[in-house]
């Protein structure tokens, strides 16, 4: 009887392979807002997120709250309430400025507003999918994305990804205006393995990981045999056992694309 392979013990969600959550930060999502609300926060820390490769910043943000403290019926006064989060922060923002959210927020970099009172050209990060998830994309550090065009009938805007791929979004989402910070992040090397094993021990993964053809054929499907070969076919079938499905899985076609 073989062991299982590094896919079925990830699959089963053991310690090894989860992410230790306790120790970040937090989801980072927008402020959330009532109808026609803007607000305004001062960063009060710029600070790391082991879950994350940008820094991050601690905002502190002062909002009107009704109380009814009165001591008549209908005698309902207005305090401050203060709230603490952290945020994803963009370059050229530092401790002490003030950022603000809402749709009544100036074009600066920092501010999170709308897609659609964004001009074309502009690049932004932290972009929401769906108008109040808090923002899905462009999160990364060094990353942005770029506003594109507007469809005003039809209440979509036009962004371009990182990635290079343009993607139409509600009007209505949110998205934060410059640059993620911590950019050039990826163009220092590690150097040494004890670096890539602490930046991989915040991740859900396992480090160091091993090529099947180097190991027994008692402990991957690619294993054994004379010199390191595969052997068998690296593209199994849909419908193959759990300890089989290594390579491409059910491939719809292999090589090299060509035209």
């Amino acid at each position: 009887m073989g062991k299982k392979i590094i896919a079925q013990r990830r699959g089963k969600g053991s310690p090894t392979f989860r992410a230790p959550s306790h120790r970040y930060k937090g989801n980072l999502e927008h402020v959330r807002l009532n109808e026609n609300e803007t607000v305004s926060g001062r960063i009060v820390e710029i600070a790391h997120d082991p879950a994350r490769s940008a820094p991050i910043a601690r905002i502190k943000i002062e909002r009107d709250e009704l109380s009814g403290s009165g001591s008549r019926p209908g005698m309902n006064g207005v305090e401050k309430k203060v709230e603490e989060r952290f945020i994803i922060v963009p370059e050229g923002v530092g401790e002490g400025d003030v950022v603000s959210y809402g749709a009544a927020a100036e074009i600066m970099t920092g501010n999170t507003v709308p897609l659609h009172r964004i001009p074309e050209g502009v690049m932004v990060c932290n972009v929401e999918v769906r108008p109040n998830d808090g923002g899905k994309l462009v999160r990364s550090s060094g990353d942005c994305a770029t506003v594109l065009a507007h469809e005003v009938e039809n209440g979509k805007s036009l962004v371009v990804l990182p990635s290079g791929k343009k993607k139409w979004l509600s009007s209505e989402c949110f998205a934060t205006i410059g640059v993620v910070a911590g950019g050039g992040r990826t163009e220092k090397p590690f150097v040494k393995a004890g670096k890539k094993y602490y930046k991989m021990k915040a991740r859900a993964t396992k480090y160091p990981t091993v090529r099947g053809v180097t190991m027994n054929p008692v402990d991957h499907p690619h294993g054994g045999g004379a010199h390191q070969h595969v052997g068998k076919s690296k593209t199994p079938g849909r419908g193959a056992s759990p300890g089989r499905k290594v390579g491409s899985i059910a491939a719809k076609r292999t090589g090299k694309k060509r035209g």
